[in-house]
């Protein structure tokens, strides 16, 4: 049986990692290539969790490397689906790291990942639809169709004079008009 909707909460995912040796570069600090794939995979989870279904990385919008995260901290990676489209779903991920000695923790990294829930032979399948509940979780479902038209435009995939939720944020005739 197909769920027709799903809440924000129905798709949070929570993964903690330790920052080891392995993890480093130079400077001891967590390599931005194994948080990314840290990303993915929690990003993934969430996607999966709302689809009930096998998700591909469809794309990665810019990742915020706000602070280093050093070796020995716990890493805090928190997902959860943001909108759900026909067969797409955007995730936010907002990552934390934790200086456990020093009874510190604080914020590190932002992004958000697009994902296509899939059938077992890679064609793309319907999603359920989103039901935001908090403020904030309205707040990011508003903002999910400006920034997948903006993504659709930078891939080429759609023409920018349709992107309409993009275009009311410079529509200046309106804002004449008002005054």
């Amino acid at each position: 049986m197909k769920i027709s909707k799903k809440y924000v909460a129905d798709s949070e995912v929570i993964k903690t990692e330790m920052v080891l040796p392995n993890d480093t570069n130079t400077l001891n600090n967590l390599m931005g290539g194994k948080l990314m794939h840290w990303m993915d995979v929690v990003a993934a989870i969430s996607a999966q969790r709302h689809s009930n279904s096998i998700v591909v990385t469809a794309s990665v919008d810019n990742i915020s490397f706000k602070n280093p995260i050093a070796l020995g901290n716990v890493v805090t990676l928190k997902a959860q689906v943001t909108r759900a489209f026909s067969t797409s779903m955007e995730v936010f991920i907002e990552v934390f790291a934790e200086d456990i000695p020093a009874n510190r923790k604080y914020a590190t990294h932002k992004a958000f990942f697009t994902f296509v829930a899939v059938d077992d032979r890679g064609r793309p399948v319907k999603v359920p639809s989103l039901e935001p509940v908090s403020q904030m979780e309205k707040e990011l479902f508003a903002g999910a169709l400006r920034r997948r038209q903006l993504r659709l435009i930078l891939a080429n995939r759609m023409d920018p004079q349709d992107a309409t939720e993009l275009k009311s944020l410079f529509d200046l005739d309106g804002v004449s008009q008002k005054q």
